[in-house]
């Protein structure tokens, strides 16, 4: 509530609509799934150990250090008035983003990081899987996304799983009236990947 005011809005959606609020996870993977293709790639330096009496610690990059790429305008920048604008470290290789703009040189606002399952579930038109010197990569589209699978069985059930997905919201746009929670295929689906994605 702010200022005393009640939000408007929750108490006019049903209380099953609201059930995964709270899940920022889950909220991140609906923002990758609506600003999807705004994906930067962030590339980190190799990394630098520190000797210590424990043993080598890696070195946190510096700022200045870490590159971001998107496929269409190359290197770009993470605007000054971004929260993250003056982070060093990302767990995941990928950020969404919302707005891009360009001064003297090509910024990103309003960005997140997203991590893998968000991006093969509801990025992309074409998922695909092949074997590459030994090693199983998934890919989006023409493979500017990827990440390295460890094993096969995996990567086909994510295929599978987003094949699936693909299919409910077919029939969801043929059939609007269909409630996805309450139909025994699409509760499944969708529980599926609410825990894929929670237990990441």
């Amino acid at each position: 509530m702010a200022g005393g005011r009640s939000d408007v809005v929750a108490k006019s959606v049903a209380p099953e609509a609201n059930i995964n609020a709270e899940n920022n996870r889950l909220v991140i993977a609906v923002l990758c799934a609506a600003l999807y293709p705004n994906i930067v790639q962030v590339m980190t330096p190799e990394s630098k150990f520190s000797q210590t009496k424990a043993g080598s610690m890696p070195l946190a990059s510096k700022v200045e250090q870490i590159r971001l790429k998107t496929q269409q305008d190359g290197y770009v920048s993470i605007h000054p008035s971004s929260v993250n604008f003056q982070v060093g470290h990302f767990e995941s290789p990928y950020l969404i983003y919302h707005e891009k703009i360009k001064t003297s040189k090509v910024y990103i606002r309003d960005c997140s990081m997203v991590s893998v399952y968000p991006l093969l579930l509801f990025g992309g038109y074409c998922l695909n899987l092949d074997l590459v010197q030994g090693t199983f990569i998934m890919s989006i589209d023409d493979g500017w996304i990827k990440f390295q699978v460890n094993d096969h069985k995996v990567g086909e059930m994510i295929k599978e799983l987003r094949s699936e997905l693909d299919l409910l919201m077919t029939d969801k746009i043929e059939d609007p009236s269909l409630d996805l929670m309450t139909c025994p295929r699409g509760s499944r689906i969708i529980a599926a990947i609410v825990q894929l994605i929670t237990t990441q």
